[in-house]
């Protein structure tokens, strides 16, 4: 089994996660090499935890690319910050494995995807969402065709942080589009995941109604259209005063020809079926079980690739379809207008 030496940009955080969880799920096979942090008491606590040596820790990311010897880099830091380091990693022509989005503004998607190609290195992007049992389970119905095609899809993802700050790390109670760039680039990707299908258009409105908390926009509802027809609704909330359907507790319904798909923040899958003269039936769906989950999952799926295995999913290139219903929403938002999706993925390839 081969052992990868990873830099990881980021040690506190969701990086502390990585670092401590996510990575060390795959025991010997990953070897932290380096990690960087601006905040200096963060980058102590994250060495010692880890057992690393003062040299092998960095608070300017440019140094740690110059000096530590890695097979490949991990991005845990901001969506800002994501250009910088992957323009370094390309640089120095290592892999990277990147947490989403791709970046924090379609320029710096744009730069990263020329960036990456121009250097010929492989990147993936971290869809976690994708590879936990709930949805698993929901993929296997719909692949399963037990209710037939899929007709139209609705999201829902309803949090409550109202509170000053009450959302994890300050910076996404700072930040513009927060609810779009910090949640709905999870769902928006599911729901290219669940139809299979990439998304031809998007409109509908991000807004701020006032929230201090807030001083960006964290009430979304869209609406979107896929390559195969299927049509698509999405309700994001910051700020949700009543039911709550928050991380990984979603809410998807997959209203299909014979009957419905439906998941609720209780992660149980059900089948609905309405069959005629006895009205509604509905069946639990028992969840899989997989190897690893969410995060380390992907991460295994890109060693795997390092080491000659096939490309994961949520490739650099496939991703750029999820980062463009991204920053689409936020173009259709502030011009009232329906985005062409492709047309913007188009402009990154380009």
């Amino acid at each position: 089994m081969k052992t990868h030496r990873w830099l990881v940009i980021g040690a506190g955080g969701m990086a502390g996660n990585w670092l401590r969880r996510f990575m060390p799920a795959h025991g010997e096979r990953v070897r932290i090499a380096g990690i960087v942090d601006v905040n200096a008491d963060v980058l102590e606590v994250a060495r010692h935890d880890l057992g690393l040596r003062a040299d092998q820790c960095f608070t300017k990311m440019t140094e740690a690319f110059d000096t530590v010897d890695a097979d490949a880099v991990a991005i845990v830091v901001p969506p800002q910050f994501h250009r910088e380091a992957v323009e370094n990693a390309c640089r120095r022509g290592l892999p990277i494995l990147s947490e989403k989005p791709i970046a924090g503004t379609w320029d710096d998607v744009r730069a990263i995807a020329r960036a990456v190609d121009h250097a010929g290195v492989r990147m993936v992007v971290m869809q976690n969402y994708r590879y936990t049992p709930r949805i698993q389970t929901l993929k296997k119905v719909l692949g399963s065709g037990r209710v037939g095609a899929v007709r139209y899809a609705v999201a829902r993802f309803a949090a409550d942080y109202r509170e000053p700050l009450s959302w994890g790390a300050p910076f996404r109670h700072e930040m513009a589009h927060a609810l779009l760039v910090e949640g709905s680039i999870h769902h928006f990707d599911q729901l290219r995941h669940l139809t299979g299908q990439d998304c031809v258009s998007i409109a509908g409105r991000e807004w701020n109604p006032g929230a201090p908390s807030f001083k960006g926009e964290c009430l979304a509802l869209y609406t979107m259209q896929f390559t195969g027809g299927i049509n698509a609704q999405y309700e994001g909330s910051g700020l949700a005063a009543g039911w709550q359907n928050t991380w990984h507790g979603e809410a998807y319904r997959l209203e299909c020809e014979g009957g419905a798909i439906v998941l609720d923040r209780d992660h149980v899958v059900r089948i609905q079926e309405h069959t005629r003269g006895q009205g509604m039936r509905v069946e639990e769906v028992p969840t899989v079980s997989l190897p690893f989950e969410g995060h380390a999952a992907v991460i295994g799926q890109f060693m795997d690739w390092m080491d000659g295995g096939t490309a994961p999913v949520t490739t650099l290139d496939d991703n750029l379809h999820s980062a463009a219903m991204l920053f689409g929403a936020i173009e259709a938002s502030a011009h009232g207008t329906v985005v062409d999706v492709p047309a913007l993925v188009a402009t990154a390839l380009a």
